[in-house]
């Protein structure tokens, strides 16, 4: 048998570290979102005991964050690519007001119900476009303008003041119930849960969905194996677009109204929720699941806050830190995956 010599063990020693801190960093990756809920949810019940777990309380968060439940997860699809998509805030608004001013105008309520769709659509693809044929150098720069624009919209259209007053149908969507053995379940609980199947389905059993991914990973790489990169990503943006405009018919039925101010920062807290969920910048990775427990985590951490009369700026304030936090792991994570 041979004998291992001082000089080589400690040779392998950082091989061996860098194995473990691999397989620290796999774990953290699957459980890690799930991990900061059960953190959150503990932190939140030691605080309120009384008042977290009723069932008030949670369809409350529930509600809250179902719009952002929405742009998270068209967020998320525009991540797994990695690219970005800050006009979502701007895309929710113009949606919600565009549904507002066709309903002062009599339009009847299975077309306003289209409305938000084909106008979150209309961006998603014109940010796609914009993206693929002008060869923009990054998708920042496209998508920055289109919050403008968007936002320009959106005033132009309402002349800078709320419309209120949808049909009941509508308001249904954002602020109705369905008993559900006994409970009183909202409807955009049920409309999330929906959506985030479908788009599991799209991303992990389909061959575009996967695409997604491949592009995420390599872009040249996917198009050397035949993946028509510029179609797939048009494609991207039209779903984010979508869920955007989704997100808005929500809110507009939760607020009984549209007002040309929605949505401003909500870009930010659907990339936060992204990020907390376990996606990366850099694309190529992530999972459904793990986008609406970033969703999640922030609807706890600010329900916490606001139960606790904290000021709405430390809400910003602890979700800063936590995506500072988030990136710098996924940095790390790279590093030791680059020298493993």
């Amino acid at each position: 048998m041979g004998v291992t010599s001082p000089l080589e063990a400690a040779s392998d020693a950082p091989d061996v570290e860098r194995s473990r801190l691999a397989r620290l960093t796999t774990f953290i990756d699957r459980f890690g979102a799930l991990g900061i809920v059960l953190i959150m949810g503990t932190l939140s019940y030691v605080a309120q005991p009384d008042v977290f777990l009723t069932t008030n309380n949670i369809a409350n968060i529930f509600r809250q964050t179902a719009f952002l439940a929405l742009l998270a997860l068209g967020q998320f699809i525009v991540i797994v690519t990695a690219g970005i998509d800050l006009s979502v805030g701007s895309t929710l608004a113009l949606a919600m007001m565009s549904t507002a001013v066709l309903s002062v105008a009599g339009v009847p309520w299975p077309l306003l119900i289209l409305t938000p769709f084909l106008v979150g659509a209309a961006v998603g693809v014109i940010n796609g476009v914009g993206l693929t044929w002008l060869h923009m150098p990054h998708p920042f720069i496209m998508t920055l303008g289109m919050l403008n624009i968007a936002r320009g919209l959106t005033n132009l259209i309402s002349g800078g003041v709320p419309i209120s007053g949808l049909p009941a149908e509508v308001r249904w969507l954002g602020a109705g119930n369905v008993s559900v053995g006994g409970l009183q379940v909202p409807v955009s609980v049920g409309v999330v849960i929906l959506s985030y199947l479908a788009v599991w389905v799209f991303l992990q059993h389909t061959r575009t969905g996967r695409h997604v991914y491949a592009i995420g990973g390599n872009p040249q790489a996917a198009r050397v194996t035949g993946v028509n990169v510029d179609r797939t990503l048009v494609l991207v943006y039209a779903l984010c677009g979508l869920l955007a405009g989704f997100s808005g018919l929500l809110l507009a039925g939760r607020t009984n109204s549209g007002f040309p101010n929605a949505g401003i920062g909500a870009e930010l807290d659907a990339i936060s929720a992204v990020i907390i969920g376990g996606a990366s910048f850099f694309g190529g990775r992530g999972t459904v699941l793990g986008v609406f427990a970033g969703v999640l985590v922030i609807g706890m951490m600010r329900n916490l806050l606001n139960l606790s009369n904290v000021q709405v700026f430390w809400q910003q304030i602890l979700i800063g830190v936590v995506i500072i936090a988030v990136v710098a792991f996924d940095v790390l994570r790279r590093r030791i995956g680059s020298a493993s």
